[in-house]
């Protein structure tokens, strides 16, 4: 089989500038002298632990990818922080015959440029959760991820950076980042606001995505919106409690509709509505 050389694609429809940052560098480190700031990187899950086992006992340099590091100041010393491939650092860091490790150093001086360069570390990596981007997000400034932030803010809603142990939430309390993402985006920051309060005076213990599409159709639909005030459609949902999605999960398979519509309906159906003012 004939080999293959890398060869340049054609760019000139493209936008190009040399790069605002310098290379990377690589270093041979002792991995235990390596950090992770959890500003925007996650803590090591059960799942993450037996991923970490997995990579020790299976340890083969020639499956090893470096991990990538930034220069910090941390107690008035110069340290590194690995931005991506902690997992790594740790099971080298505890691997009986690997004492030191190459790593990748690029160039990005603080805590909102390390995590600009964790979110493009792993914008497409399977293994970063949606919550855990956007924390890193907020920490880099991102708008979208600001604006996701005062919204749940002014609406009391509380989005955790990873689910609870054992799925215990609290009343208020999101991990549906990517359906108030979507909301934000469709209805802008007042109305999202709004549609977020109905469901956090209610108490929900978690708001799910599917509570965050259901109020948004009741919210914003005139076949809907105009029949109620949005007080009664929280006293509603505080109401039918877990009912109201038992009598969802139902209608849906009945009627061939979304659980997140059917509850909207199942939710509507049982709400206090407006007194038609008289002809």
């Amino acid at each position: 089989m004939t080999l293959r050389q890398i060869e340049p694609i054609s760019i000139d429809d493209l936008d190009t500038a040399a790069p605002e940052t310098g290379e990377p560098i690589c270093e041979r480190v002792d991995p235990k002298t390596l950090f992770v700031d959890p500003a925007y990187q996650r803590q090591i899950s059960e799942r993450g632990l037996r991923q970490i086992r997995r990579i020790i006992e299976a340890f083969d340099w020639t499956k090893y990818k470096p991990p990538i590091c930034a220069y910090a100041d941390h107690d008035g010393a110069t340290v590194l922080k690995v931005l991506d491939g902690q997992h790594t650092a740790i099971a080298a860091a505890s691997h009986p015959h690997v004492d030191m490790i190459p790593v990748m150093i690029v160039e990005a001086a603080d805590t909102a440029s390390q995590a600009a360069a964790f979110v493009g570390q792993n914008t497409n990596h399977l293994g970063v959760t949606a919550l855990q981007r956007h924390r890193a997000d907020i920490v880099a400034g991102d708008e979208d991820a600001l604006t996701v932030e005062q919204v749940c803010g002014r609406a009391h809603v509380v989005v955790l950076t990873s689910p609870p142990s054992r799925a215990e939430y609290q009343p208020r309390e999101t991990v549906a980042i990517n359906a108030l993402r979507q909301l934000i985006d469709r209805r802008g920051a007042m109305k999202a606001r709004m549609i977020l309060e109905v469901l956090s005076n209610a108490g929900l213990a978690p708001i799910t995505a599917n509570h965050v599409r259901a109020a948004d159709l009741l919210m914003t639909d005139p076949e809907y919106a105009d029949s109620f005030e949005p007080a009664d459609l929280t006293k509603e949902i505080e109401t039918a409690g877990a009912t109201a999605e038992h009598e969802a999960k139902i209608f849906s398979v009945a009627h061939k509709v979304p659980v997140w519509k059917a509850l909207a309906i199942t939710w509507f159906k049982k709400t206090r509505k407006k007194r038609k003012a008289a002809a």
